[in-house]
């Protein structure tokens, strides 16, 4: 069966995205794997399903597999792409409203800039220490759609991203499904850098949307820095993280930054 698909790039964390509304696909855990595979694929961090929304709660709704093949609820650079693919495919007048396995997302589109209004954050848990090594390490968490684990370093280009990173993603303090690791430098008042691992990725990659806006806002609670803050992520792009702050909660958090379409072709599946 020959399937069409879209490859996309959102600061360097790519995507294939199949339109799926009419049904037909019906896409196994091995199949994904092959089409994220980079040898012997299309090659993504990732796998989006844009199909009709069932609830009725939005225009749109998206199946999100990571290159593992596992379901995830929701990837912040994934959705910006996820939004001018349905744009291209369907011409809206305006915003685009789509359904997530975290909530319903809202993008707003600035030429190949999106902005995706995001969930409402929870779960924040700051200066909690974790055993590793004989040491103990200060972490703060934040869900951003899916679990977010921050640590600032003094230089990020040292940080130990992918052994300390796995140690992290699955150490019993976030049992049992994990979490995804950032690495966060302070580069000044309202700007930082931030290196991810990602669970379902198991590695790093060049940006995480959901882990720039937990980095982002950590940033913004531990270090008094107003909306928005810019962040720099390792594949060179800088996103922007808006927020409200009500009774000391995080809302209104809005994420921008491109959203680039690569290429197209046909594959068999």
């Amino acid at each position: 069966m020959l399937v069409e698909f879209t490859k996309m790039n959102g600061a360097g964390n790519d995507f294939v995205l199949l339109d799926n509304r009419v049904g037909a696909l019906r896409l196994t855990p091995a199949q994904v794997v092959r089409l994220c595979d980079r040898q012997r694929g299309i090659g993504a961090d990732g796998l989006f399903l844009l199909v009709p929304c069932a609830s009725g709660r939005a225009d749109w709704a998206w199946q999100f597999f990571n290159r593992d093949g596992s379901v995830a609820e929701m990837c912040g650079n994934g959705a910006r792409c996820f939004a001018r693919f349905v744009q291209r495919l369907t011409h809206p007048p305006g915003d685009v409203t789509f359904e997530t396995g975290a909530g319903v997302i809202t993008a707003r589109f600035h030429g190949e800039r999106v902005t995706v209004g995001l969930t409402r954050p929870h779960g924040l848990r700051l200066h909690e220490s974790l055993r590793l090594n004989g040491e103990s390490l200060t972490v703060h968490s934040l869900n951003t759609g899916v679990p977010h684990a921050v640590l600032f370093v003094p230089n990020a280009d040292e940080a130990m991203v992918r052994a300390l990173g796995a140690q992290i993603r699955h150490h019993a303090h976030f049992a049992p499904r994990g979490t995804n690791v950032n690495f966060v430098q302070l580069l000044g008042p309202g700007n930082i850098r931030v290196r991810t691992y990602e669970r379902g990725v198991e590695g790093e990659t060049l940006a995480c949307g959901t882990g720039v806006t937990a980095a982002a806002l950590i940033s913004a609670r531990l270090h008094h820095f107003p909306s928005p803050v810019q962040v720099r992520v390792q594949g060179g792009d800088t996103l922007e993280v808006g927020f409200e702050e009500t009774a000391g909660e995080f809302d209104q958090v809005r994420l921008t930054g491109p959203a680039d379409f690569v290429f197209e072709g046909k594959i068999a599946i």
